[in-house]
């Protein structure tokens, strides 16, 4: 699926200038980065709901130690 996303001028050279330093296409870049966020947010996600269910399954001792 094509996407149009517009930068503005200084986005669009910082982008040229680091596509250009690791040596990829502006367009590659903008992928990889684009699913690194992805991934990275997933990964939050992840460890929310993690804490979340060790904090209701712990949460008497939690209260007890002072924590909650």
């Amino acid at each position: 699926m094509a996407m149009n996303v517009r930068f503005t001028d200084e986005e669009t050279e910082q982008l040229r200038i680091a596509a250009e330093a690791d040596g990829v296409s502006m367009n590659d870049y903008t992928r990889t980065a684009v699913r690194e966020q992805i991934a990275r947010r997933g990964h939050e996600r992840k460890v929310a709901d993690s804490a979340a269910r060790g904090a209701e399954r712990y949460a008497e001792a939690l209260h007890r130690l002072g924590t909650l």
